[in-house]
Formats: C-alpha cells, structure tokens, sequence
C-alpha cells in the first residue's frame, strides 16, 4: 500500500467546532431570521438538537452543496439554483480559509505517513476550492496536494469517481490505495472502488456501530492511523 485517500470534515477537520456555527447562521438567513423555521431547516439536514451535532449520514454531515440548497431552497430551480450553490460554496470556502479546526495532532500523523512514503489526497463532497481553502490554512495542503471535491468528479461520494481520479493523479491504482473516513459513504466508496482498506474514525459524524460492518477497521481518529497500520501492515 503506497497511497492513503482521506475524508476531509469529521477526519482532517472538526466537523462541529468548523462548520456548525456557520450552519446555523445560514439556515437562519435561509429562514429570513425566523428562529423556529431555521430548527426546521437544520433539522432536515441532519441536526440533532438533542446530541448538539449533525447525524451520521445525513445530508449536511454526507451531502454536496446542491443537496443543501435543494433541502433549504426548495422553490429555487435553473440559474437561481446553480446561483445559491455557487454562493454557499464561496461562503464556505470563506469560513474554512478563517475558521478551520483540524483535529487535534493531525499535522503531526499528516507528516509521520508523508516520512513513510505515502502519497496522500482528500476526498471530499465539499466544493474542491472550498477543501484547499481549508487545507492551506491549516498548513495540511504541504502533505495533501490531491483535492478532489464533488465538482472535480461526475459522480460524487459515495460512487468511485474520487479514488479512481486520486490514482490517476497520484500514479497508484485502488490496491494501493488506502481510504479513511468518519461516514459510511466514505467507506462505500472505497470497496467501490476496490481499495486496499477501508478504515473509519469516529472523530465525526459516525459512531463505530454505523463504521463497522463496511470498514476493515474502526479508530478513534487519526492520531491512531500510524500504529495502527505499523500493526496491521507490512
């Protein structure tokens, strides 16, 4: 295995300290400052009031940009349409380049692997320049410099687009190929893909009941990829 391919929010990131208070204040405008209408809204998109995070899977923890502005903007079609995507992923790409907050020791195991001789990348179903926005302002991109997001690939997470486009970049094929992800779509698309392993985290969205029967592995985060794989790997 010469490549390790990881999910951005809920892996590199803290998906609840980066991107939650921005939710909020989005769903707030989309409900034109009406409180209880915004609980709705961040509610269809997967917001537990109760837990305080977003649920495993759902569309704001899982999702693309489109799928958020189709749940929050229903009555908005054709150029309008593409007009809110585009300007929610400018706002996030913003928000990321000031208010990242990676997981704790994420740099330090990020280096570790690259001392190894991986060859890394992001899958992400952000926007692409929205993910380097993020990764450059943590100092991640230095060891990253494959970003793939839903608007590089035809088909987004969880289909194979983004392993298949990471090899083509990366000069590996899936059986070199490593993936690491908090959601369960992050693993789907690595057994469609037909990568080494797929291994989950529960530093995001997902707890390990919902990561185990698709991974070949569950961690608690990254900070114990590198043991884990001195272990398990040869």
């Amino acid at each position: 295995m010469r490549a390790i391919l990881f999910d951005k929010d809920g892996t590199l990131l803290d998906f609840e300290r980066t991107w939650t208070p921005l939710l909020k204040r989005l769903a707030l405008e989309a409900a034109r400052g009406d409180a209880a209408v915004a609980a709705h809204l961040l509610a269809a998109g997967g917001f537990d009031e109760t837990a305080g995070k977003f649920r495993a899977g759902s569309v704001i923890a899982a999702g693309t940009t489109d799928l958020i502005v189709r749940i929050w903007h229903p009555r908005l079609f054709g150029a309008a349409f593409a007009a809110k995507v585009e300007r929610m992923d400018r706002v996030f790409a913003e928000h990321g380049r000031a208010h990242s907050v990676p997981i704790d020791g994420v740099g330090v195991v990020l280096d570790v692997l690259a001392a190894r001789g991986f060859v890394m990348g992001v899958a992400t179903n952000d926007a692409t320049e929205a993910a380097r926005a993020s990764l450059t302002a943590t100092g991640m991109i230095r060891n990253l410099p494959h970003v793939f997001g839903y608007d590089s690939v035809a088909t987004p997470k969880p289909a194979a687009d983004m392993v298949h486009a990471f090899c083509r970049a990366a000069g590996v094929v899936p059986a070199e190929v490593i993936v690491v992800g908090d959601n369960a779509h992050d693993l789907i698309m690595a057994r469609s893909a037909g990568a080494a392993l797929a291994i989950g985290v529960t530093s995001g969205n997902s707890a390990a009941e919902d990561l185990t029967p698709l991974a070949d592995a569950v961690i608690g985060s990254i900070r114990d990829l590198p043991a884990w794989l001195g272990r398990n790997t040869s």
